[in-house]
């Protein structure tokens, strides 16, 4: 969470609004251990990583519809997943992320 806090804090005094993404949980292999993060912000800039970039781009488009109105939730990501294939999870294992809100 350290090496986002200055981009979360530089959004929030801009009065932006962001939405925080963290690996809760790993089956197999997986490229990021649970606590890795990332931040994203409702314009769509990025702060961190949860996968080492295979899957950011899929957690952006599940964050922003979160900032959008949408309620926090918990997305999984595994080898099997046409989606996560597709953008490059191919370590064989699944995370968990917990994507929400953040609430100053």
């Amino acid at each position: 969470m350290q090496e986002i806090v200055k981009d979360i804090d530089r959004w929030r005094t801009a009065g932006k609004a962001v939405a925080v993404a963290r690996v809760v949980d790993v089956e197999g292999s997986g490229p990021r251990l649970p606590g890795a993060a990332m931040a994203v912000s409702e314009d769509g800039e990025v702060a961190g990583s949860v996968s080492g970039g295979c899957v950011e781009g899929a957690v952006v488009t599940e964050a922003l519809e979160i900032l959008a109105g949408g309620d926090r939730r918990i997305v999984t990501f595994g080898y099997s997943d046409d989606e996560a294939f597709a953008v490059g999870l191919t370590c064989g294992g699944t995370i968990h992320l917990f994507i929400e809100p953040l609430d100053w």
